[in-house]
């Protein structure tokens, strides 16, 4: 199953009001079910039906209500922690029982996590579905894994013969803070796994991430999509509109699918574009042969590899990065590469995706998430929630400038804020004291950009600016007549600021 529960998938038919307040979520899989689909096309088709029908069997007659089915994942939601358990447990008990030998096995892994969630047409949205699902899929196929929320609830109430087993902390795929996880079993059950599948097993080098990621969930499957087709994937962006975030988040997911691992190297605070080679030999941890140029080290240590490269914030050092990328992509057959910058590579081959601005209610969402982490009484509501769409409306969706504004409502109120953001350049201060310059205001941030163009491409970019809105050609052409660049030269300057 995919790491984000947004896949769209049927909805069952719901015959009952849906759970709702603080519930406790139950997600399963089937492990290397794509490998049996592949050796095993019909008999998958009727092991599968059968593994459904104990699905929901099973979780029906605890109380749950199955909200989603993607493949032959489940996502099911129960109104207390005590029913989910039992619902898991039954169900690899009828799974255990049942011959799948014409497909070697069917083996589920299930993860248990308790938590609030918003619920939307029937389907649950909100950080506690990520981390069940991010829980989930660290396990093992019949293991049955639970958050440290769902075992302090159920471990008083659990069968007799349940026996909860401290797996210590874990840094989940959602990158957030780690989760103690717990494994239970029953002595029918089988007890014994390998070590979990999360970040702190699997070879990377994935910061962790002290915010929740929210907002992205469609475009986290879209890049993962494209890097399954593509070698190369460069995602571009305006300024602050959340690239660095979303490339980590897609590097944590696809963790599984890179025996070699994945590793990040971060080239914002370069000033010299000559040690690009050098930062990204020290992320893959390649050290310099005397008889080779340090570029040529790294392809040949990554040469025959299964590595995603995450190479992120290279809009100022563009041609070097795509000097080594170019190298990298004709000698290395196995790596992937994720770029994240203002502006393409301009290489063959690569894919090029634009990063949209925050969809208005995931704009609020953020909002929201991060005024709460400054001040704890703040609640969204129907008295503010039409004024906090009116600030992300008005900062156009992009999550930095979103989050400075939030970080206001620890002495300002959601009106004062609103009514302030014609100082936009003057409120949207006071960013991650650790951050880079160009990441505390919204003005830096701009200014970085800008500072980015050449001569001749702010001297039309002024030009343009008087337009409001969109402009055509002819309408620049007209704004910039008897000035350099000439008409010819303008075309290609155009094209330039669209990429930027």
């Amino acid at each position: 199953m995919a790491s984000s529960v947004r896949a769209k998938g049927p909805k069952p038919k719901r015959d009952r009001p849906l759970p709702s307040g603080t519930v406790t979520f139950l997600f399963s899989d089937i492990e290397g079910s794509t490998e049996r689909w592949e050796k095993h096309r019909d008999a998958m088709k009727a092991a599968v039906a059968r593994h459904d029908e104990l699905m929901q069997k099973t979780i029906a007659h605890y109380g749950g209500y199955v909200f989603k089915t993607v493949g032959d994942a489940f996502c099911a939601v129960f109104n207390d922690a005590s029913s989910a358990l039992h619902a898991a447990l039954d169900s690899q008990r009828a799974l255990a029982k049942e011959d799948f030998s014409a497909v070697d096995g069917v083996h589920v892994r299930m993860g248990l996590h308790t938590g609030s969630a918003e619920e939307r047409d029937a389907d649950y949205f909100g950080p506690a579905v990520n981390r069940v699902a991010r829980l989930m899929s660290v396990g093992h196929g019949a293991q049955v894994l639970l958050s440290g929320a769902t075992h302090e609830l159920v471990r008083n109430d659990a069968p007799k013969d349940a026996v909860f087993s401290d797996l210590g902390l874990h840094r989940l795929k959602d990158l957030a803070q780690p989760e103690r996880v717990w494994q239970v079993t029953v002595k029918d059950l089988r007890s014994d796994f390998p070590a979990l599948k999360s970040l702190d097993t699997l070879p990377n080098n994935l910061p962790m991430q002290v915010t929740s990621f929210l907002g992205r969930e469609q475009d986290l499957e879209a890049v993962k999509t494209h890097l399954t087709d593509h070698r190369l994937v460069t995602l571009c962006g305006t300024g602050g509109v959340g690239k660095t975030r979303l490339a980590v988040q897609i590097g944590a997911d696809l963790l599984e699918r890179f025996t070699d691992g994945v590793w990040i190297a971060d080239l914002a605070p370069i000033t010299d574009p000559e040690s690009v080679a050098s930062v990204v030999a020290q992320a893959l941890g390649v050290r310099q042969a005397q008889d080779r140029p340090i570029e040529e080290a790294i392809c040949h240590s990554l040469k025959g590899k299964q590595v995603l490269l995450v190479l992120d914030n290279c809009e100022h050092v563009l041609d070097r990065v795509a000097a080594l990328v170019d190298a990298i992509h004709h000698t290395c057959p196995n790596v992937r590469i994720l770029v994240t910058s203002r502006q393409p590579l301009d290489l063959g081959g690569e894919k090029v995706l634009r990063l949209d601005s925050l969809r208005v209610s995931d704009s609020v969402a953020l909002f929201a998430d991060r005024a709460l982490l400054v001040n704890q009484t703040f609640c969204l509501n129907e008295d503010n929630a039409q004024v906090v769409e009116d600030i992300c409306r008005r900062l156009d969706g992009i999550p930095l400038a979103i989050e400075l504004a939030a970080a206001r409502v620890k002495v300002l109120s959601v009106s004062n804020i609103d009514q302030r953001l014609n100082e936009r350049f003057k409120i949207l201060t006071g960013g991650n004291r650790t951050a880079l310059p160009r990441q505390k205001t919204l003005a830096a941030l701009f200014d970085w950009s800008y500072d980015l163009l050449s001569e001749q491409e702010r001297h039309v970019f002024n030009r343009v600016a008087i337009f409001a809105g969109s402009f055509s050609m002819d309408g620049a052409i007209f704004v910039c007549a008897g000035t350099d660049p000439n008409e010819a030269d303008l075309f290609d300057i155009i094209a330039s600021l669209a990429d930027k």
